[in-house]
């Protein structure tokens, strides 16, 4: 059984939290909640975030202890694995100090505010005796993992355009911390960083980037539309913005052009998402393995843990890669210009 202590207690903290108790294999062992110490009761129901349906959760708390900082977490020997949901400036120093103390280590995205502090983890990491997996969950969201496995066997030949959306409103929760794009590297950095790490998931790492945006309330880029060159020739495209009006909701979207089918994936549509388009047949909906992709990501962690071995389907190198692009981005949007990767 892996014992797991989530640090961080925000909505992707209590994300992980509901998303642990239908992992197997794991245990919550402990919660650290830095700003925000833990309900003893375990009713985190003031906790809301943009994930669509989202329902007030209450954790059983037997079993389940309150660390008042990060030293009780590291000190603690049955502790295994240190999952970091912390707001970003506090990713590199926290996952650092956790490696150091021989713990595994999950963290979410992105990986640092800026490539330079990146590279302090991946060297860190590098000398760690434990292992460290970025909590890219795009890669294992289920119509996302579909379309990975698509272009990996070749099933409708090959891309030849891929158009990806990730949409919302300004966040509502943790506002002290995303409106400070300082901080938070605004929507580029903490939202549109998914389809980015998903396009060089899919075609490799982009040559370049041609990006327009804009910054509105964070200081940094609230929207943005990248345009990247890829190695395939393929015309791939993606938006990222928390700049809708209120009453707008979060959406997630793509449209992909394969030689012989199109795919096309709207979260609006419920369990329709995923629609499937082939020459001589008519649109079908695909059915998707169930749950999200928080699952998924943590499923996998916890098997690669359990066998003890390091993750490979999303690595550090990944993680910096995807901080790298977006920062190509943010200079083509202050230059107007083609920026290379």
């Amino acid at each position: 059984m892996l014992n797991v202590a989530v640090v961080g207690l925000g909505f992707m903290g209590v994300t992980h939290l509901k998303s642990y108790l239908q992992v197997p294999g794991v245990r919550i062992a402990a919660l650290c909640g830095g700003r925000r110490p833990p309900p003893a009761d375990g009713d985190f129901a003031g906790v809301t975030g943009n994930i669509p349906g989202w329902q007030p959760f209450k954790l059983e708390m037997a079993g389940v202890r309150i660390a008042r900082d990060l030293d009780e977490v590291l000190s603690d020997p049955d502790i295994d694995l240190v999952d970091l949901c912390v707001p970003t400036p506090a990713h590199v120093p926290l996952a650092i100090r956790a490696l150091r103390a021989g713990k595994h280590v999950l963290c979410e995205k992105p990986l640092a505010r800026t490539s330079a502090q990146a590279r302090e983890l991946v060297a860190a990491a590098a000398a760690a005796r434990g292992h460290f997996m970025p909590a890219m969950c795009l890669r294992f969201w289920p119509g996302w993992a579909w379309l990975r496995e698509a272009v990996t066997d070749g099933r409708h030949g090959a891309i030849r355009a891929a158009r990806f959306r990730r949409v919302g409103e300004p966040p509502a929760w943790g506002q002290e911390a995303y409106f400070d794009g300082a901080a938070s590297g605004g929507a580029l950095l903490d939202l549109h960083i998914h389809d980015t790490d998903f396009v060089q998931f899919l075609f490799g790492r982009p040559r370049s980037v041609f990006s327009q945006g804009f910054s509105q309330f964070s200081g940094a880029i609230d929207h943005v539309v990248t345009q990247y060159q890829v190695a395939s020739g393929a015309t791939v495209s993606a938006e990222g913005s928390w700049m809708m009006t209120p009453g707008h909701g979060f959406n997630m979207a793509y449209t992909v052009i394969f030689e012989r089918a199109t795919a096309d994936f709207d979260l609006s549509r419920g369990p329709e998402a995923l629609r499937l388009f082939e020459p001589g047949r008519a649109g079908r909906t695909v059915p998707l393995e169930p749950g999200d992709g928080y699952v998924h990501e943590l499923s996998y962690l916890v098997g690669c843990l359990g066998e003890g071995r390091a993750p490979e389907r999303v690595t550090l190198a990944d993680a910096l890669s995807a901080v790298e692009i977006c920062e190509a981005e943010e200079r083509s949007i202050r230059s107007g210009r083609v920026e290379p990767v």
